[in-house]
């Protein structure tokens, strides 16, 4: 990927705003994908990262608080996320009997079964997308991003 000929322009951009603007430009192309790659499932990235989230508590519940904790994605409308699965099945709230004002949100089996399909398809996708690179290129990628 090309910054200056995707920006179409003739000007040498300095090292650091071309850096950033690679980085841009890397995201918008992953989050394409993504969406993408759900789309078939009605889901959005963020919808999808609730999922697995949920799906890594395990029998242990979640709240709103350890959603917003975990997302990768820092949101306020979690709740929303939260609704638009409920809707579809994909998880399940109830109030806690211990804290009456805490609400306890789990992955149902049907969001489960979802989650598992999606998986494939979101698996394919970041194959697809990181197909140029070799094993320590992607270590080496990680290490230079752990910078930030």
């Amino acid at each position: 990927m090309n910054v200056e000929e995707i920006l179409k322009t003739q000007k040498k951009i300095p090292l650091v705003t071309r850096t950033v603007i690679h980085l841009m430009l890397v995201n918008n192309r992953i989050s394409e994908a993504s969406t993408h790659a759900l789309k078939p499932y009605d889901v959005s990235t963020e919808q999808f990262n609730v999922l697995r989230i949920l799906q890594g508590q395990g029998d242990r519940p979640a709240n709103l608080s350890t959603l917003n904790e975990r997302m990768i994605t820092k949101m306020s409308n979690t709740s929303r996320l939260v609704d638009k699965l409920l809707a579809k099945g994909y998880v399940s709230r109830a109030v806690c009997e211990s804290n009456r004002r805490k609400i306890e949100i789990r992955i149902t089996p049907k969001g489960l079964k979802a989650l598992e399909d999606m998986s494939r398809a979101v698996k394919a996708m970041e194959e697809e997308l990181l197909k140029n690179f070799a094993k320590p290129q992607l270590q080496q990628l990680n290490a230079l991003l752990d910078n930030f």
